[in-house]
């Protein structure tokens, strides 16, 4: 019997009442690619957490290479070769690729760095790693932080390698350098933990695929024997429409136009770089990008929320260049903003629904009292139209699901209904039944006439979804193209910045 590899045995762990994994079983082999799947809140960060050493278990048991070990720490974890990569980098940004790998290194402070660098130089070139020993952190690309974060860890000794959600932001090119790397790490006999949503990228590089749901294991099987549907049935539970049933809107007036615009971000640098583009009524704008590359900062500055330092946005041909957001009605301004972060900027988590609808419906009430009465009432049909699960439209959103929470603002803002709507990533972090619960929201919009800019992640959504795609790129607009006459292949250069395959699109607005 083969006992090598890393084991997990009838784990538990408890947090208050939340039974957040239980008797769960799963086990990663060397040179297996094996991929971790589940909904949110189905148990696999506490699980790899537990694997990581960051949390211990109540129950049940960890084996490495047949031997039963505990973990107290993450130096334990480490020790015993499992190197965790998270989706939040664990970088110093001021200092260069080196310097991190060798910072708080367990092999000796006083051996020869140039020793130690050529020991580092021999692993990029057996695996292929692409990272740039000598380039601060802060000029890399999302791409090469996630390198260097995996070379880090082999460095330091790992043979098991956990990536959690590696790709949410990588263009196809990245992904692909990124799937190379993995691969000569197998052949060479590491084990590798895939953590992703991305159920073509399961289907492309898995060995084995374990599903968890409710916190408990449901399924390992090999991928032969799986595909999407399959998949997700086993997350979800039951049967589910992966489909995304755009269908062509007739095209209406320009509702938006945006013309030259310069906006800074919050450490007063450009961020948004004098681009100009426009959206007519029932057409969706989607915008792929590196996160970081002015998306926020452009839906902010057309929502009214942070100053333009040049340039114009024209909503129906009125100019509404810095105007404050809260004069929006007033202006008869119908437009809708559904922000990156909905708790922060959206929603607030200690009120309950009735009270964050009546932070938007007080601007239309004309006496000196609130009508509570009212949007009472429309949190009732909000949570029966969008299928929100809570105990009451009082209890605070706060302790909802992020899917729930997101139902929540897509209702405010679309009952208000806006000729205009502007979604900053709408389904980050999402299960996927919400996610393609938000795709059928935003296609039932376009239909109705509304002109939406869709901020997006994944290249398929955005290609599915979209009636053209604007790529943006440090500030810039690389191209905007059809979403009919495109591929992931040409939006990711362009996400590299590549004007050459777009340029065509990108001064028809001007």
């Amino acid at each position: 019997m083969n006992t090598k590899g890393i084991k997990i045995k009838n784990i538990t762990k408890i947090f208050g009442k939340v039974v957040a994994n239980k008797n769960v079983n799963f086990e990663v082999k060397p040179g297996e690619i094996h991929c971790l799947l589940g909904e949110n809140g189905a148990g696999k960060s506490t699980l790899m957490s537990i694997l990581s050493g960051v949390y211990t278990p109540d129950n049940g048991s960890i084996f490495v290479d047949g031997k039963r070990v505990n973990f107290n720490s993450p130096r334990d974890s480490i020790k015993h070769g499992i190197g965790m990569v998270y989706q939040h980098f664990k970088l110093v940004e001021s200092m260069t690729a080196l310097q991190n790998i060798l910072l708080g290194n367990s092999k000796g402070i006083f051996s020869k760095t140039k020793e130690k660098e050529k020991e580092i130089r021999g692993i990029i070139d057996k695996y292929g790693f692409d990272v740039d020993l000598n380039k601060l952190v802060c000029n890399m690309s999302v791409g090469e932080k996630e390198n260097l974060e995996i070379l880090k860890v082999v460095y330091r000794g790992a043979r098991v390698l956990v990536l959690d959600e590696p790709t949410a932001v990588f263009t196809p090119q990245e992904t692909e350098r990124l799937f190379s790397v993995m691969k000569k790490m197998k052949e060479d006999g590491c084990a590798i933990i895939f953590i992703t949503h991305k159920l073509d990228e399961v289907m492309k590089v898995a060995d084995r695929i374990t599903i968890l749901r409710k916190g408990e294991t449901v399924a390992t099987i090999n991928k032969d024997k799986a595909n999407p549907q399959i998949l997700t049935e086993l997350m979800v539970g039951r049967k589910v429409n992966l489909s995304i049933n755009s269908v062509k809107s007739k095209l209406g007036k320009e509702i938006l136009r945006v013309k030259n615009l310069k906006v800074k971000g919050s450490e007063g640098l450009e961020a948004v770089k004098g681009i100009s583009f426009s959206i007519r009524a029932g057409e969706v704008l989607g915008v792929a990008g590196i996160t970081g590359s002015g998306q926020k900062e452009l839906c902010e500055a057309i929502a009214g929320i942070i100053p333009i330092e040049d340039g114009n946005i024209f909503f129906e041909n009125k100019d509404i260049t810095n105007i404050d957001s809260t004069k929006y009605f007033e202006e008869d301004i119908r437009l809708s903003y559904i922000p990156e972060d909905r708790l922060g900027m959206g929603l607030i988590g200690d009120m309950g629904i009735t009270d964050n609808l009546l932070l938007k419906n007080y601007k239309k009430e004309k006496g000196v009292f609130l009508n509570r009465k009212s949007s009472y009432n429309e949190a009732n049909y909000i949570i029966k139209e969008f299928e929100v699960k809570t105990p009451g439209i009082d209890y605070p959103i706060r302790y909802m699901s992020g899917g729930n929470i997101q139902k929540i603002l897509l209702g405010r803002e679309l009952n208000s209904n806006p000729k205009l709507i502007v979604m900053a990533y709408p389904v980050r972090g999402l299960d996927i039944t919400t996610c393609y619960a938000i795709y059928d929201i935003i296609i039932r919009e376009k239909q109705k006439g509304s002109a939406i800019l869709f901020i997006g992640e994944d290249l398929d959504v955005l290609m599915a979804i979209s009636d053209r795609i604007m790529v943006m790129y440090s500030g810039e607009v690389t191209g905007i193209i059809e979403a009919e006459n495109t591929t992931r292949e040409s939006i990711g250069l362009m996400m590299m910045g590549r004007k050459d395959i777009g340029e065509e699109y990108v001064n028809e607005v001007c």
